[in-house]
C-alpha cells in the first residue's frame, strides 16, 4: 500500500458510504464556479512523454487543469481536443457567462460572451479564442428541453497555433485521459478530477480530487459527484475521470442537492453529440500521453 493511498484510503471508505443509498435526484440551488478573476501560473503536468506535435508532458505548460480566464471569470481547463488542424481546449460554457448572477444556470436562457472572445490561457504566448459555446447554440437553434438547457454547459477554446508546441493532454497527477466515457455513471463509482481555483491560494496539493459518482441525472445530461474536497468557484470546467480513466464530462455546478457540497457534471459524450448536430465543427477528443494512474 502507498502513502498517498494510505493517506486518501479513510477518506475514500467515507465517502463511498455517505454515497451508498442515495437517491440521484436533479440538482436544486445549483450555484455557479466560475465567476471568479483570478491570475495563476499554469499547472506542469510531469508525467511522460508527448506525441509528435505536442509538448512532452514534463515540459508543457498548456494542459488539462490549466486556468483560463474569459473576460472576469477564471475556469479551468478540462480536456483538449482537434480537428485534424487546430487543437481545442475545453472549458465550461458558463465561464463565458455575462449574466452576473451566480445562479444562473440555464444555458438557453443565460447572456454569454459571443464567439470570437479573447480568453487567456495561462502557460501561453498568445490568448485563444471563444470558437465553441453550447449556450450559444442552444439560443441559435431553439432548445426547449430543460434538461439539455440546465446541463449542456461545454465550450472550446481554439489554442493559438503558435502554442500548439506547448500543449499536452494528459490530465495533471492523474494521467489519462484513456477515452470517452459514452454509458455514464453508477452510484458509488470512483471519479477523478483535477482544478486550479485561485482561492486555494496556490495550494496545488489541494488540487487533485478523489471521490465517487451519485448517478445519473437530468435524462442523462449530468452526473452529481461527491469528493473528498468539492469544486469550488474557480474550478468550473475542470475535466472528470471515470474509475477507468475514460473523460466522464465537465464540472460545472455546486449543488445543494442530493449532498450539499456535491458538484454537477456535465455529461461530454452528450455534449460532443450536441456539438456535432448542430454545427460544423467535428471535434475528437484527444487521449493523455501519460497512463492512467489514480492512484501514484
Amino acid at each position: 500500500m502507498t502513502a498517498r493511498f494510505a493517506r486518501h484510503l479513510g477518506t475514500f471508505l467515507a465517502v463511498l458510504a455517505l454515497a451508498a443509498g442515495t437517491l440521484v435526484a436533479a440538482p436544486a440551488g445549483a450555484l455557479d464556479l466560475g465567476l471568479v478573476k483570478v491570475n495563476v501560473d499554469a499547472v506542469v503536468d510531469g508525467l511522460n512523454v508527448g506525441t509528435p506535435g505536442s509538448a512532452p508532458a514534463s515540459a508543457a505548460t498548456v494542459t488539462p487543469g490549466t486556468p483560463m480566464l474569459t473576460g472576469p471569470a477564471q475556469c479551468t481547463a478540462n480536456f483538449v481536443f482537434t480537428d485534424g488542424a487546430d487543437l481545442y481546449l475545453g472549458q465550461a460554457a458558463h465561464c463565458a457567462s455575462t449574466g452576473g448572477d451566480a445562479t444562473v444556470v440555464n444555458g438557453c436562457l443565460s447572456e454569454t460572451l459571443p464567439l470570437g472572445t479573447p480568453v487567456d490561457i495561462q502557460g501561453a504566448n498568445h490568448p485563444g479564442t471563444l470558437a465553441y459555446s453550447s449556450w450559444l447554440t442552444m439560443r441559435q437553434v431553439g432548445e426547449t428541453d430543460l434538461n439539455t438547457c440546465l446541463f449542456n454547459d461545454f465550450a472550446l477554446v481554439r489554442v493559438h497555433p503558435e502554442d500548439h508546441d506547448k500543449v499536452n493532454p494528459s490530465v495533471p497527477f492523474f494521467g489519462g485521459p484513456t477515452g470517452l466515457n459514452t454509458t455514464g455513471t453508477a452510484t458509488g463509482e470512483l471519479v477523478y478530477s483535477y482544478g486550479s481555483s485561485m482561492i486555494r491560494l496556490g495550494l496545488t496539493p489541494l488540487s487533485p480530487k478523489v471521490g465517487v459518482s451519485l448517478g445519473t441525472a437530468g435524462g442523462g445530461w449530468t452526473h452529481p459527484v461527491y469528493t473528498v474536497t468539492p469544486g469550488i468557484p474557480g474550478d468550473s470546467g475542470s475535466a472528470v475521470l471515470d474509475t477507468n480513466g475514460d473523460a466522464l464530462g465537465v464540472l460545472s455546478t455546486l449543488m445543494i442537492a442530493p449532498v450539499a457540497g456535491s458538484n454537477g457534471v456535465s455529461d461530454l459524450h452528450r455534449a460532443l453529440e450536441y456539438l456535432r448536430a448542430h454545427t460544423q465543427l467535428d471535434v475528437q477528443l484527444v487521449p493523455g500521453t501519460a497512463p492512467f494512474s489514480p492512484l501514484l
